[in-house]
């Protein structure tokens, strides 16, 4: 269904209307503040006038050759007020008919003349701040008195602000309100949609999450094979694993050949995410290899002949293997051939 609901259009029509207010009130204003006007000069700009203190804003450009503010400037002042009045009947019209899909258009319409009339106020400032006369008493080199789009900015030493006055936020809370009111209309008519997209969305983000995962795996004895070696995995007290930032893991039957496969370029080291070796303690307990305590000895038979094993901590490995020589990870791989 396309058809807004009777409180909806209400809505709309209420927002269409607050428009006329701005036609009896400013929409824009440009305030100046320097050390000589601690009270600040005003700018007040309307549908088809500007006001405040022209006067003396103008006596102060005259100095630094900036033209006079005049209403003539404007020529955009003699069809504003048809602008505003086209929207105002336009959004009654659709508040009249309840039709969504035009109410979207309306928005449409809505952000283009919003876009057009920030870009037409940024251009007549870039010409009137760039655009000086040549005779002016003051000249500073390079220096150009654009007042700011919207926001602050240091013009010599005045600070120039310039905001929405009341019209202005009339008008953004107009367009505001008539955006959430064809969005939860939207959303209302689109649920079944939104349920089903969002289920799905959801699912790829599982699927992402759980297809890069960075976390080791167990081994799985009799089913997994060394990837250097290619033995079947039999003992998973001496192994170890290569897990890359893209979530594959690679699996070794002994940390030897986990070093040896790192040290050989198999995989590059800025690829690497970790590296880990399973607890000589606890099967498919996983250690990583920073924090793991390794130990040598001919006691301890490994499948590929290195004689190694790891635990979590020394205390752990000397309290199992006895004379066996201790050694970190790094000390273990500076010496593997």
């Amino acid at each position: 269904m396309n058809r807004l609901t009777k409180i909806e259009r209400i809505i709309v029509a209420i927002a269409s209307l607050s428009l006329i207010a701005v036609f009896f009130i400013p929409i824009w204003r440009i305030t100046l503040f320097a050390p000589q006007y601690p009270e600040g000069l005003v700018l007040n700009v309307w549908l088809n006038n500007i006001t405040g203190d022209i006067d003396v804003i103008n006596g102060l450009n005259h100095y630094i050759g900036m033209r006079k503010i005049s209403v003539a400037m404007f020529p955009e002042f003699e069809f504003l007020g048809y602008v505003v009045g086209f929207y105002i009947l336009l959004g009654l019209i659709i508040a009249a008919i309840g039709n969504r899909k035009v109410l979207f258009w309306y928005i449409i319409f809505t952000l283009f003349g919003g876009v057009f009339a920030m870009y037409d106020y940024y251009r007549w400032g870039y010409e009137y701040g760039h655009n000086l006369d040549d005779t002016a008493p003051i000249k500073v080199p390079g220096l150009s008195y654009q007042p700011p789009l919207i926001g602050h900015k240091r013009l010599l030493n005045f600070d120039a602000y310039s905001y929405p006055d009341i019209g202005g936020w009339i008008i953004i809370t107009a367009a505001s309100v008539i955006f959430l009111v064809w969005f939860f209309d939207w959303r209302r008519a689109n649920k079944k949609k939104l349920r089903l997209s969002s289920a799905l969305v959801t699912s790829f983000i599982l699927f992402f999450l759980i297809s890069c995962s960075t976390q080791p795996e167990p081994l799985k004895i009799g089913i997994d094979t060394c990837h250097l070696c290619k033995m079947g995995i039999a003992d998973a007290r001496f192994g170890g694993e290569v897990i890359s930032k893209k979530g594959k893991v690679f699996k070794f039957d002994d940390i030897a050949c986990m070093a040896r496969f790192i040290k050989s370029g198999g995989i590059s080291q800025k690829d690497i995410a970790q590296t880990v070796v399973i607890n000589y303690e606890k099967q498919n307990d996983f250690i990583k290899t920073d924090n793991a305590v390794l130990i040598t000895v001919e006691a301890v038979k490994s499948p590929m002949g290195s004689n190694i094993a790891a635990f979590a901590t020394a205390d752990a490995a000397n309290r199992t293997i006895k004379d066996g020589k201790t050694l970190s990870w790094n000390e273990f791989y500076q010496q593997i051939e």
